[in-house]
């Protein structure tokens, strides 16, 4: 598309920034009232880069995920009006019907957390891949299936030619999740969400379809958004992370400042809580103690302010102002105001 064009060669400048998000609010509209999930959150996703979300389940991040696939529906869910999404400078909240079936699956594509429920059970392996080619390019129906075949083969399913015949419910949850990645890449998309793609899989499976992604992503240089709450299998794929709470971003930085430098007590509790192979003690893996706040009425402090050891009084009343560590690390956590207590934790 012309505008897609004009965005990549603008001044004869190559623009690395492919995704920006700003003040991204969204809600539902419930019977017991507003559900705000995303509260005012910015960020931006660069080209060729890995981007991990990392969160509880209900803090925002498949929300943020839905929302640049263009899937918040009216009148139950609302993307508010100060919000901004901005596909190689071009805002796609104000896309026309007919840019949004350009760029979903053209240029951005999404693998889901149930690849059983977000496959047709109807129609057959090779159709759904097909059928993505076919809504983004004019090509021959022998053309699209040779493409098939050998995207299935890519995502390493052998017996490709034979598997384009089967219905999703006659492969394993490996094999169905290995076929939403082929359809995702189908179109050579630039921009890649992965919301929860390892969820109920087995680890060796998870480590297998974290590698195909990360395969796939140097090969195409495609941009990744990797969606999940573990924070353990970001470590070796993603180059920056988000750490979300209660519909905000509670702290971002490199994998090297969160994993080693992190900032803000919600995120330290998420490393305590990845288990390792280097604990012999026969102690309880660590919990965090309580639950998120209710977003039908969300606290004017900080969220995480009822479950952080830490807590102050200016945390349960004023939401904590972004603090900056240098070379794109930020938290929002009142420990880091020169008043506040020095406090000393380890992971």
């Amino acid at each position: 598309m012309l505008w897609i064009q004009e965005c990549a060669n603008e001044g004869g400048i190559t623009i690395t920034q492919l995704l920006e998000v700003t003040n991204l609010s969204v809600s539902y509209h419930t019977y017991a009232g507003e559900v705000q999930s995303v509260r005012g959150i910015s960020f931006d996703v660069k080209e060729g880069e890995t981007l991990a979300i990392v969160g509880e389940s209900g803090c925002g991040k498949s929300v943020t995920a839905r929302s640049i696939m263009g899937l918040i529906k009216p009148p139950i869910g609302e993307i508010k009006l100060s919000s901004e999404i901005r596909y190689r400078g071009k805002n796609i909240l104000t896309f026309t019907s007919k840019e949004w079936a350009y760029y979903r699956g053209g240029e951005s594509s999404i693998i889901f957390q149930d690849a059983l429920t977000a496959l047709n059970p109807t129609m057959t392996i090779g159709d759904q891949i097909t059928e993505n080619i076919f809504a983004h390019e004019k090509i021959s129906k022998k053309a699209a299936v040779e493409r098939a075949t050998g995207l299935l083969e890519q995502v390493g399913i052998p017996d490709a030619s034979k598997k384009l015949k089967s219905y999703p419910h006659q492969l394993s949850g490996g094999m169905r999740q290995r076929v939403m990645i082929a359809i995702a890449f189908a179109c050579n998309p630039k921009l890649l969400i992965a919301d929860e793609p390892t969820t109920a899989l087995d680890v060796t499976i998870q480590a297998q379809i974290l590698d195909m992604i990360r395969s796939l992503q140097v090969k195409k240089n495609t941009s990744v958004m990797l969606i999940t709450h573990d924070l353990g299998i970001v470590a070796n794929i993603a180059s920056r992370v988000i750490i979300m709470y209660s519909g905000r971003i509670v702290e971002r930085g490199s994998s090297d400042d969160i994993f080693y430098h992190p900032k803000h007590p919600y995120t330290i509790a998420l490393l305590r809580a990845i288990p390792k192979l280097t604990d012999k003690s026969k102690e309880k893996l660590y919990s965090i103690e309580g639950r998120p706040p209710d977003l039908l009425d969300p606290p004017k402090g900080c969220p995480f302010a009822a479950r952080c050891p830490y807590c102050m009084n200016v945390c349960v009343e004023a939401n904590p102002e972004s603090f900056d560590f240098g070379l794109g690390h930020t938290a929002s956590c009142w420990l880091h105001h020169s008043q506040a207590p020095k406090v000393e934790w380890s992971i």
